[in-house]
């Protein structure tokens, strides 16, 4: 049985991708930080396990990846923990950027640092990032969530070359509108708008997401690498 490490798992889109991989056949690690209750429920149903963990802290992360190891050690990473702030730039604190970057940045760099020796070791491995698509365009009130999503392109190219040469594939999904906790700040107009804007004329669901990332997982993309996937129904292009 093959192990995965899913980030920020308790709900949304890692929730998704937590289910679909452990019908794929996957031992699931479910990571959560805050959402104990939801990642130990999800992790009882799928037969996973829950793994608490401040993907943004190196001490916490590297006792997560003990525990992963206890089970051999992780065969795919989905680094999918990220946090959101829709604010005008003048009006974000330094505390909400360095807190965002430090999510969606410094945790896929922590976690991604953690896994990788074991990894390098057995010559095999797949990552996925998960991004944005404003990491690809940007977005209005959100340069610093753009930024940061933006990074983790930069970073998922960056270690397909570094790790192409030991059997790891690292590729990136960067999702569009997608019906999660995240957007539901959004009203009923905005979203409207927003699958307007859509050519495939809907929002998302985390299972759009979900399958995206088992088919980079698995062997059907062997020869694929350093990608980002746009799944956003079409918004940018």
């Amino acid at each position: 049985m093959k192990n995965v490490l899913v980030t920020g798992a308790s709900r949304g889109i890692g929730a998704a991708i937590a289910k679909e991989l452990a019908e794929k056949g996957y031992r699931v690690f479910v990571n959560y930080n805050k959402s104990e209750k939801e990642a130990v429920s999800l992790a009882e149903k799928i037969g996973g396990i829950a793994v608490k963990c401040d993907v943004s802290n190196a001490d916490e992360v590297d006792n997560m990846i003990k525990t992963v190891e206890e089970y051999g050690g992780a065969d795919a990473l989905v680094n999918n923990a990220g946090a959101s702030i829709i604010r005008l730039l003048q009006d974000t604190s330094e505390a909400e950027y360095d807190k965002l970057f430090n999510i969606n940045m410094k945790g896929v760099y922590l976690v991604t640092r953690a896994v990788i020796p074991d990894m390098i070791k057995k010559q095999s491995g797949k990552i996925v990032n998960i991004s944005s698509m404003w990491g690809i365009t940007g977005a209005s009130c959100e340069a610093v969530y753009s930024a940061s999503k933006a990074a983790v392109i930069g970073f998922t190219r960056a270690m397909a070359k570094e790790l192409g040469p030991s059997g790891i594939n690292v590729n990136c999904i960067a999702p569009g509108v997608i019906d999660t906790d995240m957007n539901a700040a959004l009203d009923n107009e905005t979203r409207a708008d927003l699958a307007a804007q859509t050519p495939l004329m809907r929002i998302g669901t985390p299972e759009d997401i979900a399958k995206a990332a088992a088919f980079l997982l698995s062997d059907d993309a062997s020869f694929i690498t350093g990608q980002i996937l746009s799944v956003d129904g079409g918004i940018t292009i």
